[in-house]
C-alpha cells in the first residue's frame, strides 16, 4: 500500500458543488485493477476502493427517467462510484438524430444530478475494452432492452458476455421521445404562448401568416376568458342574491307563524282578551242590577287632611240664599224638616 501515490476518488460526502468532469485519466490508482464479480462487489470487497460503475446515454431533455436510471446505477453496490458517459453532437446527430439540448447544456445537466460522480464528455458510441481498461470500469449499467445501433443489434452484447452488464429499469411513461412528441403534437398551442411572451416569428420559423392567425386567436381567447370570467362572477352574485332571498323568506315565515300565534292567542275564540271582557262585562251587569246603598247610621264623613275646609254656611236670616242642592233623598228630607223648624222659631 506504500507504493500507492494516488488514490481512486471517492463518492462525494456533500452536495454543495456539481460533478466533476474526468480528466484524461479518471482513475490515478497505480494498484492493480483486478477483476470483480457482481457477488464480490455486493459483499462490499474490495475495502480499498469503491467500485466504479460507468453509465452511458444521450441525456436530452433530462427528466426523471434518467435521474431514475442512474439513481439504480449508484445504489447497486455499497460502495459505488458512478462515472456517466454523455455522447457529443456529432455522434448523437449521426447515429440518432437530430437533439433539442446542445452537448454543452447536456452535460451540464449531468453534473447537477446528485447521483452523477464524475462526467465523461465525448464518450464513445460503443465501449472498447481500451476505453473500459482506460477509466478502471467495473461495470456497466443501462437497461436490459437490447439497443441496436451503428450496425450492430445489441451494442452492449460484449459487455453482457464478458459478466460486466448490471441491468437497471426504465420508468414507463417518461421518456426524450414522448416529450418531444407532445411538443409536436401540441405545437400550435407553444407558437402563440410563445408569440404571447415575447417572441418573434423569425425566432419561432413561423409565416407572417400563421403568425396573425396565432395572434389573432390569442386575442378570441382572451374574449372568452373575460367572457368566462364575468360568467361565473354572475353565477356568484345570482347564488348569493338566491341565498339571502331564502334566508329572507324563511325569516319571514318563521315570524308570520310567531305573529299568527301570538294574535290567536289574545283574540281567537279562547283567547286572554276575550276572557278579560267577559269578566269587565260581568262585573258591570252586576253592578247595574244590585246597586249598593249606604247605611243609615254610618258616621260622618271625616275630612281629608289634604282637602281644604269647605266655607262655611250662610247664616239662617238670610231667606232668600238659594239652599244647595241634595245629594240624596234622605239629605233632602233632613234639610226640609231644619228650614222648618227654623220659620217656627222665627214666629
Amino acid at each position: 500500500m506504500e507504493e500507492l501515490e494516488h488514490t481512486c476518488p471517492h463518492p462525494r460526502t456533500t452536495l454543495i458543488e456539481p460533478a466533476i468532469f474526468a480528466r484524461e485519466t479518471s482513475c490515478d490508482c497505480r494498484a492493480p485493477h483486478e477483476k470483480l464479480t457482481i457477488e464480490q462487489a455486493r459483499r462490499g470487497t474490495p475495502v480499498d476502493r469503491p467500485v466504479r460503475v460507468y453509465a452511458d446515454g444521450i441525456f436530452d431533455l433530462f427528466h426523471s427517467g434518467h435521474a431514475r436510471a442512474l439513481m439504480q446505477a449508484k445504489n447497486l453496490f455499497p460502495n459505488t462510484y458512478l462515472l456517466v458517459g454523455v455522447c457529443s453532437d456529432e455522434l448523437t446527430h449521426k447515429y440518432k438524430g437530430f437533439t433539442v439540448m446542445t452537448e454543452q447544456e447536456r452535460y451540464e445537466a449531468l453534473r447537477h444530478c446528485r447521483y452523477v460522480d464524475e462526467v465523461l464528455r465525448d464518450a464513445p458510441w460503443t465501449l472498447t475494452p481500451k476505453f473500459l481498461d482506460k477509466h478502471k470500469i467495473d461495470f456497466v449499467a443501462h437497461d436490459d432492452i437490447p439497443y441496436s445501433s451503428a450496425g450492430s443489434e445489441d451494442v452492449y452484447k460484449h459487455i453482457k458476455e464478458a459478466g460486466m452488464f448490471v441491468p437497471t429499469q426504465r420508468t414507463e411513461g417518461i421518456s426524450t421521445s414522448d416529450i418531444i412528441t407532445r411538443i409536436v403534437r401540441d405545437y400550435d398551442v407553444y407558437a402563440r404562448r410563445n408569440l404571447q411572451r415575447g417572441y418573434t416569428a423569425k425566432e419561432l420559423n413561423v409565416s407572417y401568416i400563421n403568425e396573425k392567425k396565432y395572434r389573432l386567436q390569442n386575442q378570441v381567447d382572451r374574449m372568452k376568458e373575460k367572457v368566462r370570467t364575468v360568467e361565473e362572477k354572475s353565477k356568484h352574485f345570482v347564488c348569493r342574491v338566491e341565498e339571502k332571498s331564502h334566508d329572507l323568506i324563511q325569516k319571514w315565515e318563521e315570524k308570520s307563524r310567531e305573529f299568527i300565534g301570538n294574535f290567536l292567542e289574545l283574540f281567537g275564540p279562547d283567547g286572554t282578551w276575550k276572557q278579560v271582557l267577559q269578566e269587565r262585562s260581568g262585573r258591570m251587569l252586576s253592578y247595574a242590577l244590585s246597586p249598593r246603598e249606604s247605611p243609615c247610621n254610618s258616621p260622618p264623613r271625616e275630612l281629608s287632611p289634604l282637602r281644604s275646609p269647605s266655607p262655611p254656611s250662610p247664616p239662617a236670616r238670610w231667606h232668600n240664599a238659594r239652599p244647595s242642592p241634595p245629594t240624596s233623598p234622605k239629605g233632602a228630607s233632613a234639610s226640609m224638616s231644619s228650614m222648618s223648624e227654623g220659620d217656627e222659631d222665627e214666629n
